[in-house]
Formats: C-alpha cells, structure tokens, sequence
C-alpha cells in the first residue's frame, strides 16, 4: 500500500465505525495562548475535553497534521542522525467524546491493524498502565482484559505513569493509555531476543505505532485527580511510522513518504543518497524539514526571530546548514525542493498548490539571508580562532555569542575548530545557553490556580455583537500570578467583552457586583474556548447577578479599526489584483496592521489609489449586513473567502459591508461612514512576498494629517512662504550638489599638494624612504594623499602621530611592494596604539588609529618610525 492508500484506509474504516471525518487543523495554533503548533492529534479537540465547549459528533476522526521539536522523543537534533525522528509528521486519531471506551477502541485498533492493514499479529505487543500509588492509581486490569482476547500475557506488558498515563499538562483531563507496539526487527534477531524485552528500550525497530488514550481524570492544580463527569478515548498513530511497518521497511525514510524528496536532493545536488554517511543524515534532515517549513508558511507561519516564527528560522536553517556542510549546496535550495513536496502530498493537503509560489519565495529569501549569515560568521570564526590560539579552546562565550546573535550553529563552530585542531567550551557555552532558557522561562512564567466552580457550566454566551452592557452569573474564577503580580480570571455565563483573538485586542470595562462595588476590567482574552475577564481584584461577593459594562468609546475605535481591514483587502484586491490575500493583521483602538500577499512595495501611487478608494467605501456608508450562524457551503455562496491557516468550527459569521464578504468573529461597525476617515501612515516587507500596511482611522487619522500639515506649513516658513515649495527645495538641492562638487574639488587639490609637501620630505632610513607626520592635520585629506602615495611610490613608509580634534591620531602606510614583501600595517599600528590608550585597524597597506593619551603621542610616533623603517 501506498502512504495515500494507507491515509484514506484509516478515514474509511473509521467512517464504518460511525465517526465524522473531518479535517486536519492547521499546523499553526492562532487562538491558545499554551500552544505554537498543533503538536499532536486531539489539539483541535481540547475544549470539547475540557468541557468548555459541545461536541459536534459524539465520534471523530481525521489525519492531523504536527510539529514537534521538542518533548519525549522528539529533539530537534536527533532528526535526520536515526530512522523515526521528525518535526512535522502526520497523526492518524480517532476519538471519543462521552460515547465508546476502552473495549471498542482496542478492537478496533485490532481489527485495522490486523485484519484491514494485515500487520503480522505475531510481531504486535500491547502495554497497559501498571498503576501509581503516590495518585492512588491501580494498574488498568480492563484495559489487559480487553487485549487478552488478541494477545497472549507475554505480550501484553506493563507500563510505568512515564510511558503509559497521558495527560495534556499540568493540570486538565488525563488518563490511562495503552501503546500498541511492533517488533520489525529480523527473525534471527527475534529468536536471539524477544520483543517483550524491546519495547520502550530505543530500539529503532521495536517501535510504538498506536496510542490509545482513555481520558477518565482531571488534574487539579494541587496534584490531586478526581472523576471526569465523561470519559473520552483519544488515540494518535504516527503515520510515517505506520507506512514503515505496513511496506516492510526498516527506515521511516525509506518508505514513499520520503523517497521521492529524497530522489529529488540527490539530483539537486548531484551527490547519491548513503544512508550511513552524513550525505545520508543531511538528505534526512532536508527530506524532514522542508516538510515542517512549507506547511507552516502555508498556515500564515513565517520565519521571525520570535516565538513560533523562530521555530520555523531554526528548523529551515538547520536544513540550509547540512545542505551547505554536506552537500556543497552554496545556494538555494529548499525552494526548490516545494514542487516535489507538492506531488508528494498536494492532494491531501491543497493548501499546498494553493499557496506555492509565495512558500517558494519566502523560504527562497530565508535562504539567501542565511547564507549571508554563514558567510559572516565563517569571517567572525577566523577571529576567535586567531584569538584562542594559545590555549585552541573557543571559549563558551565566545560560542554561545555566535550562536545567539548571528545565529551561527553550535554544531558548525564544532565542525570548523575541529578541522582547525581547536575544541570548544561546550560545558560553558551549555551554560550560558541555560541562562538564556531561564530568562525566557521567568519572562513568560505563569503560575495558575485552580478554577472555583460556582455553577455547572458548558461555554459562554457572546452578546457583544448587540450590546456593551450584561447583566450574568459568575460561573467560576480563579487567581493567577504573572511576573510577580496576581490578577483574577473570572467567567460568566454570558458577557458583552470580547475576547483577545483573530487579531483582535480584548475589551476593557468594568463589572458591578450585585452590592454594587465596582471592579475594573483590565483585558478580556479567550483561553479553551474559555471567555476570560481580567480583573483588578477580587470581588467581595461571588453569587448573584452581576453588570458587565465595556468601554465602549475604546470598543468602538475597535470595532472601526477592523471594518476598515475589510475595506482594505477590498480595495487592495482590486487595484493590486486578486493574488492578495490576507496574512495577518492586529486591531486596537489606537491603530491597525494588515498583512497581505503581494510581491512589491506599493510605492507612493497606489498608496494614494488605496487611500482614496478606502475612504470613498466610508463616505458609502455601507451598513453591516451578517450571518451569525452561516454553514460553510452558505458562506462560500455569499462570495466570502476561507483564509489558509484559519480554523473555521461548522457554523461561521460572514460579514458584509458593501461588496466586501469575509468569515469573521470579530467587532465591526454599524455601518462604514462611523469610521471617518483613513489614512496609511506605513507600508512595508515584512517577509519574502508578504507586505505590512500600518493605517489609523477617525480622530487618529485627522491628527497624523494634522502632523503634515503643520510640517508643511514650518518647511514653507524656511522659504518665505514660497507658493512653489516643492521648487524651492529642488532648487536648494540642485545648488548644494554644486557646491558640493566645488568643495570636492578644492579637497583633491589641496591633497594633491599636501602629498607633494609630504614626498618631498620623505627621508632614507635603513635603506627605505620614510616620511614622518607630527602636525595636525586633517585625518581625511591625510589619508587620501597617503592612498594616493601608495599606489604611485614604490620603497615608501608613512609614519604620523597628531592630533585632531582634541584626541590622539596615528597613520602607517607601506608601499605596495613593501607589503608584498611582508610588511602589515594593521599589525604594526597595534604595537603604538597602546602608547595613546587606544585601538587601530585597516589593511595591510594602510591602517589607523585613535586613542585617548595625547600625552602618549610622542612615544607612539617613535614606535611607528621604528617599525616603518625595519
């Protein structure tokens, strides 16, 4: 079977069991606060687990697209040096929610494995919770029941609270797992030592293929456990690795998964595959990533040097620096490996093909500008190997500075001084990489309590799209402590606050108790499906009907901040053409960014056609027209666009303004002409093919044209009010440029005598003519006539000590062919800079160097003589 074969099979017979196939949510997580990257399977899932929101079917399953990086088995560093590691990968899962349980998930975990996908039952192992005193667990005796139907007790072994009780963090739902286990080894192998004795023991083929996860506890945040009110089964099965067991094959990389990328690099780079050389280990490493790097482009994730878009930096570059190292690939690469990851998954993920040309260019321009970095640090390596060449040991720091300000790898450094004879200080760079760790732990460290029920509860009621006032019930609180500070979270069963997402800032406001004390609001975001109010501090009472009041002057500005988005990704679409998409945006009240697809700047012309159009949509005075609760196939037929990278639920909001037809959750305007006026006040390249447009709106918009105007009028006043200022400063322009070519002119001349002057009391010593400089002069002038002497002299040494403006200055300059026959002047200058408490620097020809030590002048002089005339 093929790997699409293999995909489509699972989806099938698990569509035969009476579960809904939906699709895999993107890689890229937009809305959890806890999440970069949907890391595995059940993430799409979490708030239905946590009981914050309704399932929409009692059965599911899907294959989900991941990334991990980090976690139990999955560092970033192992990829590509074994068989199994990967960042991006496929999850196989089905799921439960409240219906079947364990005895329905391990027969039908048996049954496709056996009898649909035919995996020789002899080679299969189960394991099986063992239990955990210290939680008052005992071992899952239902669980071994169940496989005793298919497996002998030999073969169904246990498992400690590490490898066989899952949960999602902390704190929330968690439970027993039992791992489905496959030995692939060789019969011989086998026979000289039995797989019960493998499992969870590294071995590369005896290995986990299946998780089943019977969801039957909550973690409390003091450690306890109590009942779920449901029990839930969440499985993942690793796609890749299910390919290797189902072909017969002995690497992931080996399968089809992987075989055509692989086939694709070898021809790129003229080199053939060796799967024990580190040509091999390379070719993974590219074979993996591109994988990782493309879906999540494609999912709105671009590079960056911050957060998720760091992960992805990290990732591409790792693959450019095995390519580069092994490979001899000196120029981009990766970009050119999209169209082969396109026929290798393109059908099942048409986001791909949909979004190729900008994931080629993105990763294209990464690619140079790593490059670049490779090249600068190469130069930055000779020096610390020049300065560590007494001891040949690059200090930690010096490694860890390379590492984290120019991103250059550690394993590079290593690679380099190695073939230089040097070592490197891992123990101190591993120290100062754990200082780095720990200060972005402490920055981002949140410490939360446990929530305190006060009424049964399933999700929060929005009423913000009508009105800025409530009245409702708190439903649970609790207190949480960030950067030293403690702030309390507070849900209610129906609020007008929007919460932080899809771009859009979270209200502020305030809530009046039912005894009429009255608490700020500070942000409202959305956390598990979760609406969330942040406020100053406790209240006194916690039972009876509360009123919930936005700000809603700030609400507004909001809620006009991003109705003009829309009138933007209209107006863009039809002056730039419909290959703009949006990107990304953020919606305050204070301003707006918006993030499209388009391959140029805009330039001044159609910065003012988007202006004018923008606001031309206001003067419309467009009402909003909306559908709260439109199905996907409504929506499409609305004219609205689904956004790559955006998780739409079953039921979506299209909003209307005029022509203007998008899916969105967030705040708009009663109608356009609320919005005034638009101004943009930025445009720029925030990525290869993706453009940033910074705009502000209303009262915002009127004093940044207020600003230029009052700059018009101060820049007219320098002119005396001239009616034509635009004329007046190009002819100032033109008349500097004039004057500056007389100035230049004048300068050449007086050097061309200043270098006359000089030669002509040029002096022999030791056989070399020497010219000594003790009077100040000008630094500038003074170096272009010693360039001048140096290209047109031959046997000639200048040696100069003097000052310029009030500090000690010091020139040496050696003929061309007295550096051809040896003499450096970068060199020599160091040994008398030190005399005026200063440094140097230049060429071999030509160097200088400043200092603080007038006094020292006299003897720095004589230092230069005296290597000047050797």
């Amino acid at each position: 079977m093929t790997v699409k074969e293999i995909r489509k099979t699972f989806t099938d017979f698990f569509a035969t069991k009476g579960h809904m196939i939906v699709p895999s949510a993107p890689m890229v997580v937009k809305n959890d606060p806890t999440l970069m990257f949907t890391n595995a399977g059940m993430n799409q899932f979490k708030d239905i687990f946590l009981g914050n929101a309704p399932a929409a079917a009692k059965r599911v399953a899907d294959s989900q697209k991941c990334l991990r990086v980090s976690g139990k088995h999955n560092d970033l560093e192992e990829v590509g040096h074994d068989t199994y590691h990967h960042t991006m990968f496929e999850m196989l899962g089905n799921w439960s929610f409240g219906d079947y349980f364990k005895k329905e998930a391990i027969d039908w975990a048996w049954e496709l494995l056996t009898e649909v996908y035919k995996l020789p039952k002899d080679r299969l192992y189960a394991t099986v919770f063992e239990g955990y005193a210290p939680d008052g667990l005992a071992a899952d005796d239902e669980a071994r029941s169940y496989w005793r139907q298919y497996l002998p007790d030999d073969r169904i072994l246990p498992g400690n609270k590490h490898d066989n009780f899952w949960e999602m963090g902390d704190t929330g739902p968690c439970g027993p797992c039992s791992e489905i286990h496959i030995d692939l080894r060789d019969d011989a192998e086998r026979a000289a030592v039995p797989g019960e004795k493998m499992v969870n023991q590294g071995h590369h083929l005896v290995i986990e293929i299946w998780n089943l996860v019977f969801m039957q506890f909550n973690r409390k945040a003091n450690g306890s456990l109590e009942p779920l009110p449901a029990k839930h089964v969440d499985t993942g099965m690793g796609l890749e690795r299910l390919c290797m067991a189902i072909q017969g094959k002995k690497s992931n990389y080996d399968t089809d998964v992987f075989t055509g990328m692989i086939d694709a690099i070898a021809r790129l780079s003229g080199v053939t595959y060796e799967p024990e050389s580190q040509i091999g280990v390379a070719m993974r490493v590219i074979a993996d990533h591109i994988r990782a790097i493309s879906f999540s482009i494609t999912d709105g994730q671009l590079p960056s040097n911050v957060k998720a878009g760091y992960v992805i930096r990290r990732i591409l570059r790792r693959a450019v620096r095995y390519g580069y190292t092994f490979l001899g690939l000196k120029e981009p690469f990766l970009c050119r490996l999209v169209s082969q990851l396109i026929a290798d998954m393109g059908e099942a993920y048409p986001e791909l093909v949909a979004q190729q040309a900008l994931v080629e260019k993105v990763i294209k321009e990464e690619e140079e500008a790593f490059l670049r970095t490779l090249d600068k640090g190469i130069r930055l390596m000779d020096n610390i190997l020049e300065k560590s060449r007494e001891n040949r040991v690059i200090a930690g720091v010096d490694a860890f500075t390379l590492y984290d300000t120019y991103g250059f790898p550690i394993d590079l450094t290593e690679l380099i001084a190695a073939e230089k004879g040097f070592t490197v200080d891992m123990d101190g760079f591993n120290v100062e990489l754990g200082k780095q760790k720990a200060r972005a732990r402490n920055a981002t460290a949140v410490e939360n309590g446990d929530w305190t029920e006060l009424q049964p509860f399933t999700e929060c009621t929005f009423l913000g799209y009508d009105q800025t006032e409530a009245e409702a019930q708190l439903m649970k609180y609790r207190t949480v402590k960030a950067k030293n500070k403690e702030f309390l979270q507070l849900v209610f069963d129906r609020t007008p606050f929007y919460g932080e997402m899809g771009g859009e800032v979270g209200d502020t406001g305030t809530l009046t108790t039912p005894g009429g004390e009255t608490i700020k609001i500070l942000n409202t975001v959305k956390e598990n499906n979760l609406t969330i109010h942040i406020a100053e501090r406790i209240p006194a009472e916690t039972e009876g009907t509360f009123r919930l009041t936005v700000d809603a002057a700030r609400r507004q500005k909001i809620a006009n901040n991003h109705t003009c988005t829309h009138l933007l990704h209209q107006a863009l679409r039809e002056i730039l053409g419909t290959h703009v998409e949006q990107k990304g945006s953020f919606v305050c009240d204070q301003y707006f960014r918006f993030d499209f697809s388009h391959f140029e700047r805009l330039g001044d012309d159609n910065i003012d056609l988007v202006e004018r159009r923008v606001n031309a949509l206001i003067r419309e005075n467009f009402p909003l027209c909306e559908k709260r609760d439109a199905t996907m196939d409504e929506a499409r037929a609305e004219g609205a666009m689904a956004l790559f990278g955006e998780k739409y639920g079953d039921r979506v909001r299209v909003v209307r303004f005029g022509d203007s037809v998008e899916l969105c959750g967030g705040c708009h305007t009663r109608a356009t002409g609320t919005i005034g006026f638009f101004k943009i006040t930025g445009e720029s390249a925030i990525a290869a093919g993706i453009r940033r447009i910074e705009a502000v709106t209303g009262l915002e918009a009127e004093m940044v044209v207020d600003v230029m105007e009052n700059s018009l009028r101060a820049a007219k006043a320098f002119f005396n009010n001239v009616p034509d200022l635009t004329g007046a400063i190009r002819k100032m322009i033109d008349e500097n440029g004039e004057y500056k070519k007389k100035m230049e002119e004048i300068v050449r001349e007086r050097t061309v005598l200043l270098k006359q002057d000089l030669l002509s009391k040029a002096r022999e010593e030791n056989g070399r003519r020497l010219i000594v400089i003790d009077r100040n002069l000008d630094p500038q002038m003074l170096r272009n006539a010693a360039l001048m002497l140096q290209n047109e002299t031959e046997n000639l040494a200048i040696a100069a000590a003097y000052e310029a403006g009030g500090k000690p200055q010091l020139l040496l300059m050696y003929s061309a062919d007295l550096v051809k026959a040896g003499k450096n002047a970068q060199t020599d200058i160091k040994a008398a800079a030190r005399f005026i408490q200063g440094g140097g620097g230049g060429q071999p020809g030509l160097a200088t160097a400043g200092g603080k030590n007038l006094a020292g002048l006299k003897d720095a002089l004589e230092q230069l003589t005296i290597s000047a005339s050797k």
